[in-house]
């Protein structure tokens, strides 16, 4: 018993919300914010159906604005444009690219017939989907490292930007194909490059570009500073974001970045935590582990359970004023947490080995899945997978007890709950042995201070 007093059950209040619609007490449009929101209907996702055509891992999903067409990229270097409701292919062709896609765009007001590319071949590219059916793909920039992500400016159908390995971060324009060096990303210290995983565009505020890879920062960068005039160090950020703990330390890094509708930043960190920082939780533009801003900061919200370590993986938002939390995990699973506490509400088993990208529908409390397996996964209330306790997500956890699991089966066997239920504890018993053979270490849940890297 840890003594911490009981929490008090959360009521779901779904029925009333219908009740006072149903009224005119509730305009459509609250209702159906709150509908989406509901944890009722978190709770009731499940596995709808699968889009299976790609020939390699699944590095990239995203939705058009509309919602209604899904765009992937794989390791075969194939590009697909789904209609998921119909698990149908609309149009397939190849990116251009030599090596995997990492990451795949729609531009926005552009018919959903503009498409910009990354990889590891070094290469971003451009594809345009002409009205005969055909597509054009041409190279619009290389850095000297593989491109995992870029950020397209909200609601710009020409302005995009990427990062790279390199260190380097370029802006594109569509208009004049003219790829323009911003800056390289280097640490305060010993002026070091860094290599780059991920970026991200704050949608309420465009002009701030946020950063992150191989090192323990979250950098901030204003982009309209990059052509005022006078401005004579753009290459520096305008804030920081670390959790205290982690300051110093050489051995994580992040690998996915993701603005709320709120300008709150999550970042997920490798061989740790996730974690949600605020505006005013920065640490300034050149952050220093003893200075008095870092030791007064308000602390981050952190998200446990799950594991990231083998892969580059995204993080993200879910819900329709983004109240809850998702990222895959080295486990398989889907996890979900509740934002505003970082409660585990679900974990979901989604892939046989690893779930590196989650995308939320624009509109719909619906998403998708990918990762090593080849197919994408659309999860939608009242999926075929059966909905459990808030307590059985916990037990499914990357770091706890195995044998729970939130789930279905990903080879599609129909084996009894008793052949399940032997199965599972021969398998606990199994990785009970092989973890104290490696001298793994379960996370304790309550020590919320604790580093697990």
């Amino acid at each position: 018993m840890s003594g911490r007093p009981a929490k008090r059950p959360r009521i779901d209040h779904s029925v009333v919300n219908v009740w006072e619609r149903e009224v005119g007490l509730l305009p459509n449009r609250s209702f159906s914010n709150r509908f989406s929101a509901s944890e009722d209907l978190l709770r009731r996702l499940g596995l709808d159906k699968k889009l299976d055509k790609h020939k390699g891992c699944v590095n990239s999903v995203s939705f058009n604005a509309d919602g209604d067409l899904l765009l992937s990229g794989s390791d075969d270097k194939q590009v697909i444009l789904w209609d998921w409701e119909t698990a149908s292919v609309k149009l397939s062709f190849d990116s251009g690219h030599f090596n995997n896609v990492f990451q795949a765009k729609f531009m926005p007001f552009s018919d959903d017939r503009s498409i910009v590319t990354s990889a590891a071949d070094k290469q971003v590219r451009y594809s345009k989907i002409l009205e005969s059916g055909q597509v054009e793909t041409s190279l619009l920039g290389k850095h000297q490292g593989p491109v995992h992500k870029l950020a397209v400016e909200p609601g710009s159908p020409f302005s995009f930007y990427t990062c790279g390995e390199d260190g380097a971060v370029k802006h594109f324009d569509l208009r004049t194909r003219v790829a323009t060096n911003l800056f390289t990303c280097k640490e305060a210290k010993f002026n070091l490059v860094v290599y780059l995983h991920t970026i991200a565009v704050d949608p309420r505020n465009p002009g701030l570009l946020a950063v992150a890879g191989m090192d323990e920062y979250a950098r901030l960068y204003d982009i309209r500073s990059y052509r005022s005039e006078g401005w004579y160090n753009f290459t520096q950020p305008v804030d920081h974001f670390c959790p205290g703990h982690l300051i110093g330390n050489d051995h994580v890094g992040i690998t996915g970045l993701a603005f709320s509708d709120q300008s709150e930043l999550l970042a997920s960190y490798s061989d740790e935590f996730i974690y949600l920082f605020t505006p005013d939780m920065g640490l300034g533009p050149a952050p220093y582990p003893s200075s008095t801003k870092t030791e007064e900061r308000m602390t981050p919200q952190v998200y446990k359970e799950h594991k990231n370590r083998e892969t580059v993986k995204g993080v993200n938002f879910f819900g329709p004023k983004c109240e809850y939390v998702v990222s895959g995990s080295d486990c398989g699973r889907i996890f979900i947490w509740r934002k505003k506490d970082g409660e585990l509400l679900r974990a979901m088993e989604a892939d046989k080995h690893v779930v590196n990208c989650i995308e939320s529908h624009p509109h719909m409390p619906l998403m998708c899945s990918s990762g090593i397996d080849t197919d994408i996964k659309i999860w939608t209330p009242g999926g075929t997978e059966k909905p459990v306790s808030p307590a059985n997500a916990k037990q499914a956890s990357c770091f706890g007890n195995l044998q729970w699991f939130d789930g279905y089966n990903v080879d599609g066997d129909d084996d009894s709950d008793d052949e399940s239920s032997e199965e599972s504890s021969d398998d606990d018993d199994s990785a009970e042995e092989e973890e104290e053979e490696n001298g793994e270490v379960e996370v304790d849940d309550d020590d919320d201070d604790e580093d697990e890297g």
